[in-house]
């Protein structure tokens, strides 16, 4: 604040650039300084003040000397946010709700604004792919533009200093005057250039904006998964899980909204009884108000897209990747469809896939910036599902199975040992009976048996017969033909991603050669069962199979 301060009372004509990402505190501290500079500090006693307190107030007095009376506007070029911000403005001593003002708002005073602050400066708009087209035109005709001119021309036309918060980022639409306007004041020397660091929304701090950058530019390392004690980011494999985790959290919390890709047409803004999106046996309808849609009392009901919710802070966000954007496991890229994509403002214009993609990325990287306590994610795309749920933690369902107290465990009668494989800690191959494993019931038309075991199956590689987070009985290895199981094995030669270094669970085909002292495998090859082709068959050859062991036989799916 006081850089500002000093640089607005240095010279005559004032340009300052203020940088920072989602949620360091931007419309915060634009409000603030509005609110500083518009109160009247000429009896401030500075007795109790501290250093940098008596030199704010000191600059304070020297902006109001220098402008008497200053005409001050907060510029916001979202017309949904800036009625929320007038309502603001309108309820806190000292501010007028006529100071939250558009681009356009900016020629309605004979006089040039003193100062004007302009928040989410990414979002100023230029001649292209708006429905306001004579107007805009009209404006650039009171400045003798042409077409060529943009909101960014007005602000700089109609005030003598402007302050600009800008996050490059957060452009999501073609309409968004383009980085280069910026750039070429960025690059003048006369432009200050100050920048936000600190985290003040998202409680999973600046860790966690970097981490959403690094998954949305596919930029992580392959085995790297979000951890955090302070934030929940959490993926669902089922849009129904979610939607009911969401509103634990909007009961305990409140401001929790489920935000998707524009995926879906917008049936519902001319017939109001059609239904918009319908997934995972839900039907939703896109949000049906476009002021404040985040405060409004059916919005938990509804589902909200990037111009209802940029602006705004929610405590938990429930967001759904829509069918315009994918994975490709080739090139192991982010791709979109723009079929799918259903914004015609949005990628008018857009001819370029790789233009059009940077927008979709810079949308949904807004989107995971909203929630300030956790965000909770599903994928319409199987394949761009898989990339994320490598990189996300996985929802964990309460316990599918009961577990039994240890001294009311009767071993094989009424429960059966639950084995941890991706911890892999011990070789399975003597399954004891101790409190070191958990107990658990199997369901009522299951009789315990000595040897069967439960495990937890994660990952992809065998979704096609085992979902992903299953529990699974297994029955211990009694000998015999394993062609065409699924087994769990465990071998020193298996590097499995999903189960660690040691154990895999896949479908079990061997090769034989006989001799004349009998027979022995000469291959092993462990295939997976999965839809996501990025998982291959682990062969075992001649030594690696010295070690090589079959834990258990896949029995069934129990939960």
């Amino acid at each position: 604040m006081l850089d500002i301060l000093t640089h607005l009372n240095r010279d005559d004509s004032t340009r300052i650039f203020i940088r920072g990402s989602a949620g360091t505190g931007k419309t915060v501290l634009a409000t603030y300084l509005i609110k500083l500079l518009a109160t009247d500090i000429t009896n401030a006693s500075i007795d109790d003040f501290n250093e940098d307190e008596i030199r704010e107030v000191s600059y304070i007095k020297g902006f109001q000397l220098k402008y008497p009376n200053a005409k001050i506007g907060l510029v916001i070029a979202m017309s949904s946010l800036r009625k929320t911000l007038q309502r603001v403005f309108r309820q806190v001593p000292g501010l007028k709700s006529s100071m939250v003002i558009g681009p356009s708002d900016t020629f309605k005073s004979n006089v040039k604004y003193d100062l004007l602050i302009v928040d989410e400066a990414h979002r100023l708009r230029q001649y292209k792919n708006i429905g306001w087209r004579g107007t805009f035109k009209k404006n650039n005709q009171k400045l003798g533009l042409d077409n060529s001119g943009n909101e960014l021309d007005w602000i700089m036309a109609n005030s003598k200093n402007q302050i600009f918060f800008y996050d490059k980022a957060q452009s999501i639409k073609p309409s968004d005057i383009p980085e280069t306007f910026f750039s070429r004041l960025l690059d003048d020397q006369q432009t200050i250039k100050l920048e936000l660091h600190s985290q003040m929304r998202v409680m999973g701090g600046n860790d966690y904006i970097q981490f959403v950058d690094d998954l949305m530019n596919v930029k992580l390392h392959k085995k790297t998964v979000y951890q955090s004690s302070a934030y929940q980011l959490i993926y669902f494999d089922s849009l129904a899980e979610l939607y009911r985790e969401l509103g634990k959290k909007e009961q305990e919390h409140g401001l929790c909204r489920m935000v998707a890709g524009y995926s879906w047409p917008y049936q519902s803004e001319d017939d109001k009884t059609a239904i918009d999106i319908e997934l995972d046996g839900l039907s939703f309808q896109w949000n049906q108000v476009t002021t404040d849609w985040v405060n409004s009392p059916n919005a938990f009901k509804e589902i909200g897209c990037i111009h209802t919710i940029q602006g705004y802070d929610l405590n938990y966000t429930g967001i759904i990747f829509g069918k315009e954007i994918d994975y490709n496991i080739e090139t192991d890229k982010i791709e979109i469809n723009r079929d799918e994509y259903f914004d015609g403002y949005g990628k008018l214009g857009v001819d370029d896939d790789e233009d059009l993609k940077e927008f979709l990325v810079n949308i949904y990287k807004t989107v995971f910036y909203r929630g300030i306590r956790g965000s909770f994610i599903y994928a319409c795309n199987p394949n761009l599902a898989a990339y994320l749920k490598k990189h996300i933690p996985l929802f964990e369902k309460e316990p599918a199975l009961r577990i039994i107290p240890f001294n009311q465990v009767k071993p094989y009668v009424n429960a059966v040992p639950l084995l941890d494989i991706t911890a892999a800690a011990g070789n399975f191959s003597d399954l004891q009976i101790h409190s070191d494993f958990e107990w658990v019931e199997l369901p009522f038309n299951l009789a315990p048996q000595n040897g069967y075991f439960v495990c937890k199956v994660v990952g992809e590689s065998m979704n096609k017969r085992i979902p992903n987070g299953a529990y699974c009985l297994f029955r211990q290895d009694g000998g015999g033909s394993r062609e065409g199981k699924i087994v769990l094995v465990q071998s020193t030669a298996i590097q499995d991603a999903d189960f660690g270094s040691g154990y895999t669970i896949k479908e079990y085909h061997s090769k034989k050669i006989i001799t004349d002292e009998g027979w022995q495998h000469s291959t092993i090859n462990l295939e997976p069962l999965s839809d996501d082709l990025s998982y291959h068959t682990i062969e075992l050859v001649s030594d690696e199979l010295t070690n090589f062991k079959v834990v258990g036989v896949f029995d069934r799916v129990l939960a």
